[in-house]
């Protein structure tokens, strides 16, 4: 599908951005692992999320979903899994896929884990190789670092790892595994990466305990049911923020987005660059911070994003890169080599489809140098089947002379299913 985007001239309104897509991913799995009945409002109805359940499913969860963002889980505790009668499908879902990992690397049976076409070249033998340290018995293509992939449940034991690099994915891939294991298993960072799955595992009653950078979780304690509310997921509001603060005459109310701090960068990097971002109504959901975002429109300055801010933003870099081009000089990005492995080589791709609308942009190994206030035109542009690269060219789109043309749109439904319509209400 094609899809056609039309300058405007200001965006008003209110808008309130779907569930969370790390934590809707993460109340699906735990709520399994827990006993008893798991409840979840504000679901993301993503194609990534609904991977999650179907996979739960073909392992005899049981799952209801009274409306589309409300689903129930029946858990049978963390030895409740059963031996699927078939290959799983992560679907386009690295966290479906890393995080399943853990939790198959410590059941008692068989299991295989595929993916999509795009899924299928995303490395895995970073979450892979600290688990066969753990005992895990994992086997597939290149040594078990791409899918499809083979997992023999074993008993597992504790390890205390360095992670090379901060990786949410990695890091509950591992405390996820350590539910199994003899012992306690600890994963360090060299910085803070998003920490959903420790706030929820503490959440359901997990053994887990924070210091610092390190997390270690104990095996042997009964994760029981909760009722979780899921807040808007940052990573979509993303775009909106940005749009919000390019097109010129705008004002928006984002209304209850998760800002969790270690998911926070984007707003700071933005306020940076002279943003005009206010954070209001501050209050907590179990357990996440959440707040309403009030976006003006702004004279954005170029600014240097790199260091440990990255790990917060990584997932906003598409969104950020758009603000850089309508910024008042030369915006460098650095430390996001990353990006080279998402859904599609991030960088890469940034680089040339902003180049098709007069962006000026060079890529970096490890991220993008982007030259501000150039004149933009329409373009004929592919999302290369990435939901974020869709929905920033979507943006840019706003501000572009002449109709922006996308093609392979309809991949924005993989994490926000509505943008499109969101964005037309916006925009009239």
């Amino acid at each position: 599908m094609i899809k056609e985007i039309t300058p405007v001239n200001n965006l008003k309104g209110e808008l309130t951005i779907p569930g969370d897509k790390s934590i809707s991913h993460r109340a699906l799995l735990l709520g399994a692992l827990a006993e008893g009945k798991t409840e979840i409002s504000g679901f993301l109805p993503g194609a990534d999320c609904l991977s999650t359940l179907e996979c739960l499913r073909q392992m005899g969860v049981m799952i209801e979903r009274p409306t589309e963002t409300n689903v129930i889980i029946k858990g049978s505790g963390l030895n409740g899994l059963k031996e699927p009668s078939q290959v799983l499908d992560a679907g386009n879902s690295g966290t479906t896929a890393r995080l399943l990992l853990g939790i198959l690397a410590g059941q008692r049976f068989f299991s295989a884990l595929t993916g999509d076409f795009s899924l299928r070249q995303r490395p895995m033998g970073r979450v892979v190789e600290p688990l066969k340290q753990m005992g895990a018995q994992i086997s597939g293509r290149q040594s078990a670092n791409l899918l499809p992939l083979a997992v023999t449940g074993k008993q597992l034991h504790g390890i205390d790892y360095l992670s090379p690099v901060a990786s949410a994915q990695l890091k509950s891939a591992l405390l996820l595994a350590g539910l199994y294991a003899e012992g306690p298993t600890s994963v360090m960072e060299p910085s803070k990466s998003r920490d959903h799955s420790e706030r929820m595992l503490q959440f359901f009653g997990a053994k887990l305990h924070v210091d610092g950078l390190k997390v270690t979780v104990h095996p042997g304690g009964k994760m029981e049911a909760r009722k979780v509310v899921v807040p808007g997921d940052i990573s979509s509001a993303a775009f909106f923020i940005v749009a919000g603060l390019i097109v010129p005459n705008s004002e928006l109310l984002i209304k209850n987005v998760g800002i969790n701090p270690t998911r926070t960068g984007l707003i700071t990097a933005l306020q940076q660059m002279n943003g005009q971002i206010e954070v209001i109504n501050r209050r907590e959901e179990v357990g996440e911070p959440v707040a309403d975002l009030l976006i003006k429109s702004s004279d954005l300055k170029a600014a240097t994003i790199k260091g440990d801010i990255i790990p917060t933003l990584i997932d906003e870099v598409p969104a950020l890169t758009v603000a850089a081009l309508f910024a008042e000089g030369e915006t460098v990005i650095m430390d996001a080599a990353e990006l080279r492995v998402k859904e599609s080589d991030r960088i890469a791709v940034l680089a040339e489809e902003l180049q098709k609308i007069g962006g000026q942009v060079q890529e970096l190994p490890d991220g993008l140098r982007i030259r501000g206030g150039r004149a933009l035109r329409g373009s004929l542009c592919s999302s290369h089947h990435d939901h974020r690269i869709a929905m920033a060219l979507a943006v840019a789109g706003l501000r572009t002379e002449g109709k922006m043309q996308i093609a392979d749109f309809e991949c924005t439904a993989i994490s926000y299913p509505g943008f499109a319509e969101d964005l037309k209400r916006l925009c009239s």
